[in-house]
């Protein structure tokens, strides 16, 4: 059995690309650094430098989007946060300097004293020197503090146009980049000093899974850890209204990591399961397929049911996250003040802990089906979210068998139409819809004619644009299908959890909307 660090091991120590002496230069760096909130100080001042590119991005702010064109817009609200997360950078780039953050006082007075060019020159030479961690958090602060003089004066025009915010962002964002230990740029990169995995249920389910998703799930599972203490952050800004709207920045990265994750488990996930599970069938050897022919079936059918669940959660977090950035959290130019948007930010990112909760418990779910789910909220808590979660998602798939149902009988009037590629169209669309949404309520439900239900749709996945037959008794087994959900949404419904929670079909209508905008 493989131990807990080497479980994800290589992706702490590798995706990052720092070369192997700068890599132990930082680990020392970080050993001796003597207090005890150094980890969180650490992951801040880099999330935040991470949050500039990402904010820089207007995709991943929050609300509704908008058809105003950026040079229509004034910056100015979006600049004031990116001035107070140049201020909140420096405060943690001070407190990692300790006693160091003395000598850029004693140089920015060097600076204005020096009279000869060639001692400048020297000077700045030595500014820009990375050869240690240190040197690289003295170069942060120097850039930076420019940064915020450029931020204030900018803001005392007014008004701050597309070219000139957008000018200081990329500045930011270069200088990030070019920094030696401290460029956290790279998206799905994780830190040793900061993303291990604690939860011990999570790490033994990470030891159950097969070689070939091994990477795959072990990425997973580090992106929505990661997520979950992007959450912790924003709560932590959100109690303060000084602070409060430095909240979008992190939020900007949140959204940025879980787009790369689900791009990741959505599209490139199934390639790397397979590329692996190729080359252990190609190690073995001639004599042995036979007698292990049997096990390699059941390994690729676990990988086929893994693969299935990723993409099933990468369609679930890409609703789930627009939903709240679009409905619950308001755009940075419409943001109130800190009294009034801390509370949007709290409930904001307890729908978005409650979705990552889910997350995660579903992929161990997955690993390990007799195993208990691991516990990341109050029991009580987790029931309920998951039976609304549960209600809600049998209300949706229930909209969309409602849908293929009256297509199919309104195709089927017309023999001739058949052979039209466009008239099978929606049979495509309900396939999609079902990995999406309809695949886990199938795994999780008790449904005795699960295996023709199945095997109907997967009939329809090479379907013969002449042989009719087929979708038709994969119309009947959803019609059956369709009543069977329509009893378990009224079961759901009368559980203990959901009494005083009435369900909310306006919600629910609206994230079917935005997963079929986004389908």
């Amino acid at each position: 059995m493989r131990s807990g660090r080497d479980v994800y091991a290589n992706l702490l120590r590798d995706t990052r690309g720092l070369r192997r002496e700068q890599s132990r230069a930082r680990e020392g760096w970080y050993a001796q650094l003597d207090w005890e909130r150094k980890e969180e100080t650490l992951f801040e001042l880099e999330m935040l430098l991470k949050g500039f590119a990402c904010f820089g991005n207007p995709r991943n702010h929050p609300g509704k989007p908008t058809q105003e064109p950026p040079v229509a817009h004034d910056f100015g609200a979006e600049l004031r946060i990116v001035r107070d997360a140049l201020e909140q950078s420096i405060d943690r780039i001070r407190q990692l300097l300790g006693e160091r953050d003395r000598a850029f006082v004693f140089s920015r007075y060097l600076e204005t004293v020096l009279p000869e060019d060639s001692l400048r020159s020297r000077l700045i030479r030595e500014q820009l020197s990375q050869d240690t961690p240190e040197e690289s958090l003295f170069v942060l602060r120097n850039t930076f503090s420019s940064f915020l003089e450029m931020a204030e004066g900018l803001l005392r025009l007014g008004r701050v146009s597309h070219r000139l915010y957008f000018s200081l962002l990329g500045m930011i964002t270069r200088e990030v980049g070019r920094n030696t230990y401290f460029n956290p740029l790279v998206a799905l990169e994780f830190r040793g000093e900061f993303d291990r995995i604690r939860h011990a249920d999570v790490l033994e389910a990470l030891h159950d899974v097969h070689e070939a998703g091994h990477r795959v799930v072990s990425v997973t599972f580090l992106a929505l850890f990661r997520a979950l203490r992007y959450v912790e952050l924003v709560d932590q800004y959100a109690a303060d209204p000084a602070t409060a709207q430095r909240a979008y920045v992190i939020l900007s990265v949140f959204r940025s990591d879980l787009r790369a994750l689900c791009r990741y488990v959505g599209r490139r996930a199934c390639h790397v399961m397979a590329d692996s599970f190729e080359k252990r069938l190609l190690d073995v050897p001639a004599h042995e397929i036979g007698p292990r022919f049997e096990d390699l079936g059941h390994e690729a059918a676990r990988l086929v049911s893994l693969r299935a669940t990723l993409e099933n959660l990468a369609n679930v977090l890409r609703v789930e996250v627009r939903r709240t950035f679009e409905r619950d959290v308001p755009s940075p130019a419409q943001a109130g003040a800190g009294e009034d948007l801390g509370p949007q930010l709290v409930v904001a990112t307890a729908s978005l802990r409650a979705t990552i909760h889910h997350a995660i418990t579903t992929l161990c779910a997955e690993i390990r089906p007799r195993a208990s789910v691991p516990e990341l909220a109050s029991a009580e808590v987790a029931r309920r979210r998951a039976s609304e979660r549960l209600r809600r998602d049998i209300w949706m798939f229930l909209q969309v068998l409602r849908a293929f149902l009256a297509k199919a009988e309104a195709t089927q009037g017309d023999a001739d139409r058949w052979a039209s590629y466009a008239s099978f169209q929606f049979v495509r669309e309900f396939l999609d819809h079902f990995r999406a949404i309809g695949y886990q309520l199938v795994r999780t439900s008790d449904y005795d004619r699960l295996d023709r239900f199945l095997g109907a749709l997967e009939a329809l996945r090479d379907v013969d644009l002449l042989r009719p037959e087929r979708l038709r008794a994969a119309v009947a087994e959803c019609r059956d299908f369709f009543r069977y959900l329509d009893d378990l949404f009224v079961q759901v419904s009368k559980r203990a959890e959901l009494q005083h929670s009435p369900f909310d079909k306006r919600a629910a209508a609206e994230t079917l909307r935005i997963y079929l905008g986004a389908a």
